[in-house]
């Protein structure tokens, strides 16, 4: 130590220049966590807690519809750095959630847009999920900044919202569409190649079979408490039976049979299962002991036909923006064509059915 210097100002300039003790791995990542949540960069895991999945069920059935939704923004899944992919999903959470949790090995960063707490089909077709949105959400993560590369992969079905060549002009990002489905997003972010079937849009039985809760609960459940409660109070059940049975033949049977209903208007289908469905009741009135007069039978098989047809057709329609049989255009064509004859037929059958109660 050189003459006339301070002991203790010297021990403290040697304890800086003394190398520091190399960090844990997990002192390491929670530096990480605490950088990217000072840039605005939420961490995201993959493994979906019990109240994601109990969200997934509410969101199923149809409950609380407006609040499953996540924090727009841009998202750190695992450990990303500068050429981890970029993922963008929308901000409903069972599309979210079913992105992450497809990556449970992956590094990736997730570009979360607002889209309302709407899928990201539906949100591509009102406009939300798409080009104007994708711009002002890549400036306002300063995505550029983040990563290196200048590429985001967009899930195929957000195609028709997006104008990728613009997204290009306005941001720097080029947009590459990945697979259909999260579940093929692993091999797809290995090879960057989409196979046939990573394109193809499927629609099965178990596909279908996920929109029978959403409608039972809004459809179904109260038309039974109605209908209960009613019954209770003494009133007549031919009209209220054969409209129950409308309605599950609409909402239930309907989509799970959705392929083999002849006819490709879904209104044309729902007629044909509502006449199905109204031979039982056409049957009760033939069969009806004592025998009524022919002319009571037959007004009654046929509101019962008038009814179940026209409510089974109507329900049927709803369901023309669940599937991936129809289109803006052909949905529009349907309802102008197809709703004034829903609503003669209703309507006559409910005169039937009331004049049979006077008479």
């Amino acid at each position: 130590m050189p003459e006339g210097m301070d002991p203790e100002l010297v021990a403290g300039w040697n304890r800086q220049r003394a190398p520091k003790p190399p960090r844990s791995k997990e002192e390491c990542m929670a530096k990480a966590v605490d950088n990217m949540v000072q840039a605005g960069i939420r961490p995201v895991k993959s493994a979906l807690r019990w109240a994601d999945r109990w969200d997934h069920v509410l969101a199923r059935l149809g409950i609380r519809r407006s609040q499953h939704r996540v924090q727009p923004g841009l998202y750190a899944l695992g450990a990303p750095d500068a050429g981890s992919p970029v993922l963008v999903s929308a901000n409903y959470t069972l599309s979210f959630d079913a992105l992450r949790s497809a990556l449970p090995q992956q590094d990736a960063y997730i570009l979360v847009l607002d889209t309302k707490g709407v899928n990201v089909w539906c949100a591509a077709g009102k406009g939300t999920f798409g080009t104007e949105e994708l711009a002002h959400r890549i400036e306002a993560t300063s995505l550029g900044r983040v990563v290196s590369h200048r590429t985001l992969v967009l899930p195929q079905l957000g195609a028709p919202g997006v104008s990728a060549h613009e997204v290009k002009q306005r941001s720097g990002f080029r947009v590459e569409y990945g697979p259909v489905r999260a579940e093929d997003l692993p091999e797809y972010l290995r090879t960057r190649k989409a196979s046939p079937p990573m394109r193809r849009v499927r629609f099965t039985l178990a596909d279908r079979a996920v929109l029978v809760p959403v409608e039972a609960v809004h459809i179904v459940i109260p038309v039974l408490l109605v209908t209960g409660l009613l019954l209770l109070a003494g009133a007549v059940h031919h009209f209220y039976n054969p409209a129950v049975a409308a309605v599950l033949a609409g909402t239930v049977l309907f989509p799970l049979l959705l392929p083999w209903i002849p006819t490709r208007d879904f209104s044309s289908k729902g007629f044909l299962l509502g006449v199905v469905t109204a031979l039982p009741f056409i049957l009760r009135e033939a069969l009806a002991s004592p025998p009524p007069a022919w002319w009571r039978a037959a007004a009654a098989a046929l509101s019962s036909l008038l009814i179940v047809t026209s409510l089974s057709a109507f329900l049927a329609l709803n369901f023309t923006g669940s599937t991936t049989f129809t289109s803006r255009s052909g949905v529009r064509r349907e309802i102008f064509h197809y709703i004034p004859a829903m609503a003669y037929s209703l309507g006559i059958g409910l005169v039937i059915t009331v004049l049979l109660r006077i008479l």
